[in-house]
């Protein structure tokens, strides 16, 4: 080996230091892959991509094999880089070739192509896999061995059965994973995805219109009165019920009912005869469960129920799809009906307006895991019927209480900017003394 030129074994450890710089960005490349885009490309036939998911699939006997390979190669570079060091510099040489040898391992085998890997992971692995592939195949002997030897020394620790982490996603993991799909996809896409993600922590109870609210025609009031009634709705499905809504008929298509009207055959009797059914939802019903059971019962609308089943409310699909898409409502005077903007920037709000509904239109913050209206909210937090003109702060909200009528609060004022908390009050009051 003396007689072989400096200038050989120097080209020599620079190959080798290379063949280092490859295990280690490859291996950092390969673990730092995005699994999800490693699946799409390997299904659109990219064969660097279906190798790499075949190397993943086995992550033991892949670390095996690149360990195997880098520790092989830097074995070779520690003999070599001594042997030039003690050829060139005799014993002094082999302290020298140390010292450098280390600088140059952790700078251009270690640290820099692990960095550019981390980088850009995809053109890093996606190559290195084809060299991997058929290098796994011809020292699988020898990397079964080192697997079977690993298992035994993590025996005592009780992980050498242990499966391997599943790629699978928690919706709130999901939820995250959207969330950080910015400039990868519209914001509006991103917003909806997230929606959907979200239907399964709301119920019924926070999009339906209260049984107060619903409008229907009632049988035992006046005919010629309910004539104008229909005339002036809006709604393309009616409840049809007797004197209150606990005596609930079915639902009338307003479709149904113009040809009546359009032939002078419409009265009650007839207006039974066109009445379906109603549909009943129990009351906490996860808004995924229903969108489901609407399409599987094949309904629009169905009313929400409690355990004695008594009426509490109506849901419709609209009312569930609004959730996911936003409003899409194209009457402007049905839009954000519950709260108008005055001109100091508060907003004159209906005490039965929906705390969820606040939330998203205004921007804030009211809790939602209690009462699902504005007057719930304020009855439950003043512990009593407040009077007009009584001011509270509901998580530094400022509200103060317009309009109070049966024992609800009909109107509120709301302010959407908070009250900041004041840290020191010692500065904020005098001391006596």
């Amino acid at each position: 080996m003396n007689d072989i030129p400096l200038y050989i074994l120097f080209i020599t450890l620079l190959v080798l230091i290379l063949l280092s710089a490859f295990f280690s960005s490859s291996e950092t490349g390969l673990m730092s892959l995005n699994r999800y885009r490693l699946k799409h490309l390997a299904d659109k036939n990219h064969g660097g991509a279906k190798r790499a998911l075949a190397l993943l699939n086995n992550p033991d006997k892949l670390i095996s094999l690149i360990l195997l390979g880098n520790n092989f190669v830097n074995v070779l570079i520690t003999q070599l880089a001594t042997y030039i060091g003690y050829r060139i510099y005799g014993e002094a040489g082999i302290a020298v070739a140390t010292g450098v040898l280390t600088l140059i391992l952790l700078l251009f085998a270690e640290v820099t192509p692990k960095t550019l890997a981390a980088t850009h992971p995809e053109k890093i692995a996606l190559p290195a896999a084809y060299v991997y592939k058929p290098l796994s195949r011809l020292l699988s002997p020898l990397v079964w061995i080192i697997n079977w030897l690993s298992k035994i020394v993590l025996m005592p620790f009780q992980l050498a059965e242990k499966s391997h982490t599943s790629d699978a996603l928690t919706s709130d993991e999901l939820r995250v994973a959207v969330s950080e799909t910015s400039g990868l996809i519209p914001d509006s896409h991103r917003d909806m995805l997230i929606s959907i993600l979200d239907l399964g922590k709301v119920s019924v109870d926070d999009i339906m219109v209260p049984r107060n609210e619903i409008i229907g025609i009632d049988l035992e009031e006046n005919w010629n009165d309910t004539l104008k009634q229909i005339t002036n709705m809006s709604y393309t499905r009616i409840p049809i019920y007797n004197d209150n809504i606990d005596n609930l008929i079915g639902l009338a298509q307003m479709r149904k009912i113009l040809p009546l009207l359009m032939n002078d055959e419409f009265n009650p009797e007839s207006l039974k005869a066109i009445t379906r059914q109603s549909y009943f939802i129990p009351e906490g019903t996860p808004l995924t469960t229903q969108l489901l059971n609407f399409r599987k019962n094949k309904r629009r609308m169905g009313f929400v129920v409690d355990e004695y089943g008594d009426i509490q409310g109506l849901v419709t699909i609209e009312d569930i799809l609004e959730e996911i898409v936003g409003e899409f409502t194209t009457d402007p005077t049905a839009l954000h009906q519950d709260f108008y903007q005055d001109t100091d920037g508060s907003y004159l709000v209906d005490g039965s307006a929906h705390v969820r509904v606040l939330n998203r239109n205004l921007n804030i913050g009211l809790p939602t895991d209690g009462p699902k209206t504005l007057n719930g909210l304020i009855l439950e937090y003043m512990e009593f019927i407040p009077e007009s003109g009584t001011s509270m702060l509901i998580e530094r909200y400022p509200i103060e209480v317009m309009q109070v009528k049966n024992n609800m609060v009909k109107t509120v004022r709301l302010s959407p900017y908070k009250i900041k908390p004041k840290h020191n009050l010692q500065t904020e009051l005098p001391l006596d003394g």
